[in-house]
């Protein structure tokens, strides 16, 4: 597997829209990105070509339009984002975070309950 490119917060929003509207044209990108940030048309320009760059998404011209699609998948990305952070700060140990969530009023009851209902589910198929 290769490795995953590195992705700043920024570029992470610029993800999210491409991930969740692929294939989308650059126009589209910064349409949907002016709606939610306060960036320049410029500044979502800067950080596509970033991204293309670090290999993150890839383009295709069709006729004057660019058209961008994701080299990563966003399961992979969160996936390794959630184990670095893991890793990180509470030493790849899960109960270690989630002790310090709940200590620290961090998860709501409806969060802890949500929490029961996916390990019960995760239990019932037989889970690792």
């Amino acid at each position: 597997m290769t490795a995953m490119p590195q992705i700043s917060e920024a570029e992470f929003e610029v993800m999210k829209v491409v991930w969740k509207h692929s294939p989308i044209s650059t126009n589209e990108i910064t349409e949907r990105l002016t709606q939610t940030t306060v960036w320049s048309p410029k500044t979502i320009q800067t950080l596509i070509k970033r991204l293309v760059t670090k290999g993150a998404l890839s383009y295709e011209k069709q006729s004057r339009v660019f058209v961008y699609t994701p080299l990563v998948q966003e399961s992979e990305y969160i996936d390794q984002e959630s184990n670095s952070f893991l890793k990180r700060f509470y030493d790849g140990n899960i109960t270690a975070m989630l002790s310090a969530y709940i200590e620290n009023d961090r998860l709501s009851e409806d969060d802890i309950d949500s929490l029961r209902a996916l390990l019960s589910k995760k239990s019932k198929k037989g889970g690792k």
